[in-house]
């Protein structure tokens, strides 16, 4: 029993990493294809208005989504740099959810 559940929490853990390298990779590749669309179009584009908004928005889009990655990132590898710890003692742990259980069964029997 205890292999089958390392096995499933390993197998999880594949998951979740190759979730994280596909999001990555799709960050990468959509960005440079939208600096590439973005930068084109501006050739074409002559205006004064397209051309002060094209460095905001070709900065905005990888760092808005980076942020997002980086968000995924560190969930993703939460066991390697130590959030995994403190997701632990916080309410998003499994500890957490059974000793609220525990206590609100206690509760109830005392009334």
């Amino acid at each position: 029993m205890d292999k089958r559940k390392a096995y499933n929490r390993a197998k999880k853990r594949v998951a979740e990493e190759r979730g994280f390298y596909t999001h990555a990779t799709v960050y990468v590749v959509m960005n440079i294809i939208i600096f590439i669309f973005k930068i084109q179009i501006g050739d074409y584009v002559n205006s004064e208005r397209y051309n002060d908004f094209l460095p905001w928005n070709v900065v905005s889009t990888p760092v808005l989504w980076g942020i997002g990655l980086l968000g995924h990132g560190l969930w993703t590898f939460r066991h390697k740099n130590g959030l995994g710890k403190l997701f632990n003692r916080s309410i998003f742990s499994k500890e957490w959810e059974e000793k609220k259980i525990e206590e609100f069964m206690n509760k109830n029997n005392e009334l």
